[in-house]
């Protein structure tokens, strides 16, 4: 008797531990051969069969970049039963051989630990270059409408007693004149153009713009932008994006100026505010003096992050005169290590711009 019940026993151990669910795909790659960039989104459907003894579930199905895999079957799939899964690759902007995987994760007894390891499957193939625009093959990416400009942007670097002649190639590939107005923004003129107040249909021309740093009247990195008015119909306004670093204007000091000139003495060039809750602040402070002979001037204190606020009492400092500036951090929703900087821009000849780095580590 006690045989016949070990036995049995030992079969209905064995029937629990067989009763699992499992998937089986049909294939786990799928290659989609030569698709064209222009030619909009391809799926893949992947295919499977639980060949297990329970229901399977899909816990999480995770595509790689450029790929989606949002249509998949969500609900239990019976013993027998069968299932799927879509990959969906976008080959607009991404010509060339590609390869992704799709990593899959179950209710499947193995899958039940901390760090699970997936099923992979696999899309692959191979994406032929849309054919070249008009604009594209004569260097006119920029922008949209008939009439573009070649390159949109300047990057200088002056004195703030200069002024700087950049060059910007325009062309129309309509048929009918344009007519191109450039919208003064005061520090920003047009030098020279080599057509009329309108540019004909197929004519290419340049147009030569002036930035004048004393006019912009200010210090440090600045982006600025002007702009050309068309009557284009789709794209009127044409932007030209300026990035400028405009430094102080020392060279007609004399030896005498220099001596007297303002000094920058500061406590600190480094702040750490160390461990900050979410959504709370952290405040410390900095000491500046002049040790120079002259009047120290702050012509600019900015940070590059909106979680800092600076309180800098005065921004015109006497000869020996110190000022606590306060710096204030607010975490906000930020997780983990968090680094910072501060630009300080003043009158000292020989020590003008001063970065000031921040760090703290935010808490949940």
């Amino acid at each position: 008797m006690k045989k016949i019940l070990l036995t049995v026993f030992s079969v209905v151990i064995a029937v629990l531990g067989f009763a699992q669910p499992k998937i089986q795909f049909d294939q786990t790659t799928y290659d989609f051969g030569m698709i064209r960039e222009e030619g909009g989104k391809v799926t893949a459907r992947f295919n499977f069969t639980n060949v297990g003894t329970e229901n399977l579930i899909l816990k999480s199905v995770r595509p790689g970049c450029g790929c989606t895999a949002a249509n998949y079957t969500k609900t239990a799939i019976a013993p027998g039963e069968r299932g799927y899964i879509d990959a969906t690759y976008n080959p607009s902007g991404r010509p060339g051989s590609f390869n992704k995987n799709i990593k899959v994760t179950t209710n499947e007894p193995e899958m039940d630990v901390e760090k699970p390891t997936p099923h992979m499957i696999f899309i692959k193939g191979n994406v032929s270059p849309k054919p070249k625009s008009v604009f594209e093959k004569e260097g006119y990416t920029m922008g949209q409408g008939m009439v573009r400009i070649k390159t949109n942007t300047a990057k200088l670097e002056v004195l703030n007693t200069q002024q700087h002649l950049d060059t910007f190639q325009i062309k129309n590939f309509g048929t009918k004149p344009v007519k191109v107005t450039l919208n003064n923004n005061g520090f920003v003129s047009e030098a020279y153009r080599s057509f009329g107040p309108e540019i004909q249909g197929g004519e290419e021309g340049i147009v030569v713009l002036k930035y004048d740093a004393a006019k912009r009247n200010d210090f440090g990195a600045i982006k600025d932008a002007v702009s050309f008015m068309t009557n284009d119909t789709l794209e009127p306004k044409k932007e030209i994006y300026y990035n400028v670093s405009i430094t102080e204007d020392f060279t007609k000091l004399s030896a005498g100026k220099l001596k007297k000139a303002p000094v920058v003495n500061l406590s600190k060039t480094f702040v750490d505010f160390g461990k900050v809750k979410q959504n709370t602040a952290a405040t410390e402070t900095i000491t500046l003096k002049n040790d120079g002979k002259s009047d120290l001037i702050i012509r600019k204190i900015d940070a590059n992050s909106s979680n800092l606020k600076i309180d800098c009492p005065k921004m015109v400092l006497k000869k020996g005169e110190s000022i606590d500036i306060t710096i204030t951090y607010n975490s906000k929703r930020n997780k983990g290590k968090q680094t910072h900087s501060i630009t300080l821009i003043t009158n000292d000849p020989n020590n003008s711009q001063i970065i000031i780095n921040t760090k703290s580590e935010n808490l949940q």
